[in-house]
């Protein structure tokens, strides 16, 4: 997955948990988990950039 796609998938994940009201609480983790780690791989690779 590239940056711009895995972007677009955490932004996917936050909405769906900004709308969800049926998930448990695992899943809800579940979905904060994947975000946040895709997100750190984006600001890893913001880091690897040289200006």
């Amino acid at each position: 997955m590239n940056y711009d796609e895995k972007i677009q998938r955490a932004e996917t994940i936050i909405e769906s948990l900004e709308q969800a009201e049926a998930l448990s609480m695992a899943e809800y983790k579940s979905k904060a988990a994947e975000a946040a780690a895709l997100l750190k791989e984006c600001k890893e690779e913001i880091g690897k950039i040289e200006l």
